[in-house]
């Protein structure tokens, strides 16, 4: 990929006012004013301002022209859209590396659908832990206590923490099912690698929100039952569509227990005539699906494969949180929400800043005007902050860019 590389500052300067509007402009105006002021541009802009959350950046190189247009306008239950959907569910579990005895299945709704549909079938049979730390693991425990009236029933037990921490993950019990969020998206804060907190032995189910988290970290998938997830985070695809995984216990879970007055919409059902709907992990989806969008996970899938697989994914989510930790240790007015940096997300990049609530406003609106970085704010129920995404469709270069900008802007909005 081609990159512009910005021209030295006085090559620019000499640009610019060689430029006849430029100078029609600016008549009236010292030029050496002029040059000074230009000459105060902290560096090239990145190549792609895009740094959102979610939806996020598509791939380095994509391109909408190189989407096969054949399964566009064909059904979804013919023969070549049955194969698309087949290979979007057997690539996943390629390179993600799932067990061979998991299911793995598209399901409509995002990972918002794909959760509340393992919320609505498989909770009620034991008593439950339910983990959360931000604002999305929190609407789960407003779920299970709200809407499905789970404490009516059974034991439902809340281990929460605030903004940038965790909670006591060992107080959970392996005899309960437990609920949690892998990667806090708005807290930029993560459970840490192998999840040792949750024994082998456990009885009950582990649910896991992993939306942010999959292609980026690595899965302890024999720790986890349920794990959710949605094309458009680390993969930057389309959003609408979730991925639900579920292994051979949370399939045993479903075949042994139906909740007392619990009616189930069509689209969450995943079992028939008490035995789970093997079809809807092989490609017949509940509802109709998006070809195109399909189509873009796919695509987004070879492209993971070109740079190495999960592992490659990994090692630039990695990279690009690198480039922030060594500016916040250089920088004394920054600072990660996670406290713990083996907690620390390197996807959904959280920061705090010695600024107001207003000037942080006033900071993330300049660098959009600036185009440098577009959609850093931080989330609306987060702590004031800025949120970074650091996921793999993110080049590092552009990370690196970033943060003389970031900077710049920071002194601006201090004046």
């Amino acid at each position: 990929m081609f990159r512009l590389i910005a021209p030295t500052r006085s090559a620019a300067t000499a640009a610019f006012l060689s430029n006849t509007s430029t100078r029609a402009s600016l008549h009236g105006i010292n030029a050496l004013a002029l040059t000074r002021l230009l000459s105060t541009a902290p560096g090239p802009k990145p190549a792609n301002p895009e740094f959102s959350s979610g939806p996020c950046k598509k791939h380095p190189g994509f391109n909408i022209a190189n989407l096969p247009a054949s399964s566009l306008g064909r059904s979804h239950r013919s023969k070549l859209g049955k194969e698309r959907l087949a290979l979007a569910i057997s690539e996943t579990k390629r390179l993600l590396k799932i067990p061979e005895d998991y299911l793995v299945g598209i399901v409509p709704a995002s990972d918002t659908g794909a959760y509340e549909m393992a919320m609505w079938n498989m909770l009620g049979q034991r008593d439950i832990d339910i983990c959360h730390w931000e604002s999305f693991g929190k609407g789960w425990f407003a779920d299970a206590v709200s809407h499905l009236k789970l404490r009516d029933t059974v034991d439902v037990k809340e281990h929460t923490a605030g903004y940038g921490e965790l909670p006591d993950l060992t107080q959970t019990s392996p005899d309960r099912d437990i609920l949690f969020t892998f990667n806090g998206t708005t807290s930029g804060v993560r459970v840490p690698d192998g999840c040792d907190w949750i024994a082998d032995d456990r009885t009950g189910l582990t649910l896991c929100d992993a939306t942010s988290a999959v292609f980026a970290m690595e899965m302890p998938w024999e720790k986890l039952d349920v794990v959710t997830y949605s094309w458009q985070k680390v993969l930057g695809g389309e959003g609408a569509h979730g991925m639900l995984i579920l292994s051979p216990r949370a399939v045993e879970r479903l075949e042994s227990f139906v909740a007392e007055n619990r009616p189930l919409p069509k689209i969450f059902r995943m079992t028939k005539k008490g035995k789970v709907d093997t079809s809807i992990f092989k490609g017949s989806t509940i509802n109709t699906p998006s070809m195109m969008a399909v189509e873009d996970y796919i695509d987004a899938l070879q492209w993971c494969d070109s740079v190495g697989g999960v592992d490659g994914l990994i090692k630039i989510s990695n990279n690009n949180l690198a480039v922030i930790e060594k500016f916040v240790q250089e920088n004394e007015w920054i600072d990660f929400l996670a406290k713990d940096p083996a907690t620390r997300s390197n996807t959904s990049v959280c920061c705090t800043l010695d600024l107001s609530p207003e000037q942080i406003k006033a900071l993330v609106a300049l660098l959009e005007k600036e185009n440098v970085a577009l959609d850093i704010g931080g989330y609306r129920d987060a702590p004031p902050s800025i949120r970074i995404w650091c996921g793999a469709t993110v080049e590092t270069a552009d990370v690196e860019a970033l943060m003389p900008w970031l900077k710049w802007a920071y002194e601006e909005v201090k004046k």
